[in-house]
C-alpha cells in the first residue's frame, strides 16, 4: 500500500526531480542536489547539500537518508551521519551532509542524485528499569565481532 506524504517543492528547486523510486522493488527514493553552483567537495571533507524539498511527514513515521552505493563505490562519496534522521516534526529542508572519503576532490552537480531516502515506520517506547537484566542468551554481553566476520 502506497502512502502518500505532503512534498513542497522550493522555489530555487523548480526543475529538479521530487525524489523516486528507480525501480519497482526499490526501498529508498533518490534523492537530488538543488544546489545553484557546482559544489567540490575535497578529498576528506564534508558539505552539506540542499535537496530543494521539505516535506510533512505523517505520525509514527520517519524518515531515513542513506547513501547511495554508487557514489561510495565509485567515489567514496557517503552520507556522513548515516542515516540522518528526519523526524515526524521537522518542517525544513531535507539537506544531504556528504563526506568525501576518496582520493579525488568529487563535484556535486545541480540535479545529480546524490543519496537515498527511506520511510519508515517508529515504535514509541516506554523504559521498565530494572537492576539486573538477565542474560539467557547464547550471546549474553558479547559484542563488536563476537558472532564472526
Amino acid at each position: 500500500m502506497i502512502k502518500n506524504i505532503e512534498i513542497e517543492r522550493l522555489s530555487f528547486a523548480k526543475d529538479i526531480p521530487l525524489p523516486s523510486y528507480n525501480s519497482n522493488n526499490c526501498s529508498g527514493l533518490d534523492l537530488y542536489a538543488a544546489n545553484k553552483k557546482d559544489i567540490t567537495i575535497k578529498s576528506g571533507k564534508v558539505e552539506i547539500i540542499p535537496s530543494g524539498i521539505k516535506i510533512l511527514l505523517k505520525k509514527n513515521l520517519e524518515g531515513q537518508i542513506r547513501p547511495r552505493s554508487g557514489l561510495a563505490k565509485k567515489f567514496g562519496i557517503t552520507v556522513l551521519n548515516s542515516p540522518g534522521t528526519i523526524d515526524e516534526d521537522y518542517r525544513g529542508e531535507i539537506k544531504i551532509i556528504l563526506i568525501n572519503h576518496g582520493k579525488y576532490d568529487f563535484v556535486v552537480q545541480r540535479g545529480m542524485r546524490i543519496a537515498q531516502l527511506v520511510v519508515s515506520k517508529v515504535e514509541k517506547i516506554g523504559w521498565n528499569e530494572k537492576k539486573k537484566i538477565k542474560l539467557n542468551t547464547k550471546r549474553n554481553e558479547s559484542g563488536f565481532g563476537s558472532t564472526g566476520l
